[in-house]
């Protein structure tokens, strides 16, 4: 069986490259016999900036919905797998041609906090209309595969789409995410932080479903109470107005902002920070709550979402916007030695239930059931 597995250009969509590498490396390994071929969008120049998502506009719309899903159409495949949701629109494309498609969604958020386009694209009502078209392309696949059962029944209500046709895959932590030797202070004064400080990790983007501004107060709260208190903040850098706030708040002095860590330095981050602090109002999955895990990190992050069905009870679960319950939480954390022991025990064990074989499985018995419901459809 040949599947075409539809992906992002490569090293532009970080998140969705795990995902995609991870599912086609298993897939390989648990049915060798199949054909497995990556299929990427292709830039219209030899300068890396100007790739198929970014420069004109219009050159931007032209291959996304026109020239890429075309390419993809005239492909032969026995199956077609669209890795990232915001592609379904080439479903329309695939099925004008009989052809069968899965597409993975991993969130919706945009459905629920449709100001995240505002400061990232240049048309926001343009993106957000694009957004949704290329979405409902996914009621005319064969089969979704959401990340959690919280994406499961956002698909479900949010496109009226049939539960029956929706199939939960949980994304995996990559084996590298592990607990590393105890070289703990070396590593903390490699990122500027004192032996006493309790250093929170945030790692992921600085939009408004990310609640960074709560964060943020939960800084100044514990500073204000006399606690030692660092923040890591890995990946985007912080808005305008959040930089206001620490401007304001004077909270330069216990932040350190590490942009884009190799993998290697992220695995030492997550080994050598003492809380992975994620209270995020929204997430499809919450992928950076099991590499916590793995690295032996305790968790806090929010009791809503996807984020109790990944964490289980294996991380401290807080109403996202309760900064006082927050804060008691981190110092406890970081004081209470049982305690801590306790969510670094239960969390390497959590983290072991998410591995992309079990995800690459669960998905190559969805392509077999496929394949013979179009077999069945042929004769």
């Amino acid at each position: 069986m040949r599947i075409a597995i539809v992906r992002r250009e490569k090293g532009n969509a970080l998140s969705m490259d795990v995902y995609a590498d991870n599912l086609v490396t298993q897939l390989r390994i648990i049915r060798p016999h199949w054909e497995i071929v990556e299929l990427t969008p292709q830039a219209w120049s030899s300068d890396a900036v100007n790739s198929w998502h970014s420069g004109n506009p219009v050159r931007k719309y032209y291959e996304r919905f026109w020239r890429y899903p075309r390419a993809v159409s005239q492909y032969q495949a026995d199956i077609f797998h669209i890795i990232d949701h915001t592609d379904g629109h080439i479903v329309y494309w695939l099925k004008k041609l009989g052809k069968p498609v899965i597409v993975t969604c991993h969130d919706l958020v945009q459905y629920i906090y449709p100001k995240i386009l505002k400061g990232q694209a240049r048309f926001p009502p343009l993106s957000m209309a694009t957004w949704r078209y290329s979405v409902q392309g996914m009621k005319q696949a064969e089969r979704i595969i959401a990340v959690s059962q919280n994406t499961a029944q956002d698909v479900s209500k949010m496109l009226d789409i049939s539960a029956d046709k929706i199939t939960v895959a949980s994304n995996g932590v990559d084996a590298q995410f592990r607990v590393l030797p105890d070289e703990r202070v070396a590593k903390r004064r490699k990122q500027h932080a004192a032996t006493e400080e309790i250093c929170l990790l945030n790692v992921g983007s600085t939009h408004q479903r990310k609640n960074i501004e709560t964060i943020l107060k939960v800084l100044e709260t514990l500073r204000q109470k006399g606690i030692s208190i660092r923040l890591w903040k890995v990946g985007s850098d912080f808005t305008p107005p959040q930089k206001a706030y620490i401007s304001a708040r004077q909270l330069e002095s216990c932040i350190t902002w590490i942009p884009q860590p190799d993998r290697e330095t992220l695995i030492e981050l997550y080994n050598a920070a003492d809380i992975l602090l994620a209270p995020s109002l929204y997430e499809g999955f919450g992928l950076t709550v099991i590499e916590a895990m793995a690295c032996g990190t305790p968790v806090i992050t929010a009791n809503v979402s996807a984020l109790p069905e990944v964490a289980g009870d294996a991380a401290v679960l807080v109403e996202p916007f309760d900064v006082t319950a927050i804060a008691e939480a981190v110092v406890r954390l970081g004081k209470d030695s049982t305690m801590r022991n306790h969510f670094v025990k239960s969390g390497l064990i959590r983290a072991k239930q998410f591995t992309w074989s079990r995800t690459a499985a669960t998905i190559a018995e969805r392509y077999e059931a496929l394949s013979g419901d179009c077999q069945l459809l042929t004769i």
